[in-house]
């Protein structure tokens, strides 16, 4: 009798193993239904076609602010804390005063923080706020009541005055120095050398007087690209993002579950499951490809389920043109015989211990009989 209860109870699960059947499964059939639990929360959407091509026709192409397109950098202006060099030919003892068997920056002449510096003969000259040409002409003209026909030149040995901060996802991150040839944004991050496996391509953040502007530098650093026409200038911060809070989480039936970072801007679903190895071939169900959106803001919006078919090759085709978000998780359900096998599994050994329970009983009823 207990043998027969064992098998019984195996066969009303078995009936029912869709429903009890153990680990993740995405039930959807009631969402979208009026009136059920789910149509107030998530939304259902196929991905077809007619879905990528209206995402397409709402995608909004990078650009840079005209704002920043706008400056240009003018002659460079000397500032404290530059270190300037003045040659005056044929005339050592104005060029080199330490000797010319001394280093170069020995000779150099600092920019005092009032903004002048000190010249023989001359004495004090103002320097902050002129031009390299502007202050050259001015030591020559006041040299002539000393030196007949002075012929000057000068340099900036050390560029001090003005920089721009550059921080986040960089090998060499820190202060960068505004010289006098134009420093461009592409230019800066090139010096500064970019983390490529930490940094997040995406959201270059540039700060310029109190305003902060977002820069797509994977879709803007490309052939033709304004990117490099935008131009660093004294004060300017510059921060790459890492990408460690921006992922794509894939679940489910597929090689390799895990978290992916987002690089970039534009991942597409066929990107993503290749990343994992693609779908198990063994367990997955083709028509159970979701992609779920919105989760983390339930509070405030209903979150999005995306649903692809993918047992054809036209669907994986339709995969690479879906564009994938920040924090979507993908999640690949299980075959129907997959969750069978799952559910047999975890009931073969409660069946065996009531076989053997039931094997023991009759073993005791026969032996009393006797």
């Amino acid at each position: 009798m207990i043998r027969s209860l064992s098998l019984a109870v195996l066969a009303g699960f078995a009936l029912q193993g869709c429903m009890f059947a153990p680990g993740q499964y995405l039930d959807t059939s009631e969402v979208g239904q009026e009136g059920s639990p789910e149509s107030s929360r998530v939304e259902l959407i196929p991905i077809t076609p007619k879905l990528i091509a209206q995402n397409a026709a709402t995608h909004l192409p990078s650009s840079v602010p005209a704002v920043l397109l706008a400056f240009k950098p003018q002659a460079y202006k000397i500032g404290p804390n530059d270190v300037l060099y003045i040659t005056v030919w044929d005339h050592p003892e104005l060029t080199a005063p330490s000797g010319p068997q001394q280093q170069i920056d020995a000779n150099g002449r600092l920019v005092r923080p009032d903004g002048t510096i000190f010249y023989p003969y001359i004495g004090k000259v103002d320097a902050a706020g002129k031009t390299i040409e502007e202050l050259r002409s001015t030591i020559a003209e006041r040299l002539k009541q000393y030196v007949d026909s002075p012929q000057v030149d000068l340099s900036v040995l050390r560029f001090a005055s003005q920089k721009a901060i550059l921080a986040g996802a960089l090998v060499k991150a820190g202060p960068m120095p505004i010289t006098t040839s134009p420093l461009s944004v592409v230019e800066a991050l090139g010096a500064a050398e970019i983390d490529p496996l930490n940094a997040d391509l995406s959201s270059l953040m540039l700060n310029r007087d109190g305003h902060e502007y977002i820069l797509n530098m994977d879709a803007l650093n490309s052939n033709g690209s304004q990117l490099h026409h935008v131009y660093l200038k004294d004060g300017d911060q510059l921060y790459l993002p890492y990408n460690d809070r921006k992922k794509i989480y894939v679940m489910g039936e597929v090689l390799a579950p895990q978290a992916i970072k987002f690089k970039t801007k534009n991942m597409n679903l066929a990107d993503v499951i290749g990343s994992v190895g693609g779908m198990n071939q063994t367990t997955s169900n083709g028509n159970a490809l979701y992609v779920i959106r919105g989760a983390d803001n339930l509070e405030t919006e209903p979150a999005k389920v995306f649903q692809l078919d993918a047992k054809s090759p036209t669907a994986l085709a339709i995969a690479t043109q879906f564009e994938l978000k920040p924090q979507d998780i993908v999640y690949v359900g299980p075959a129907e015989v997959t969750r069978w096998n799952r559910l047999i599994s975890q009931l073969l050994p409660s069946a065996t211990i009531l076989g053997t329970g039931a094997a023991a009983q009759n073993n005791f009823s026969e032996a009393s009989s006797r």
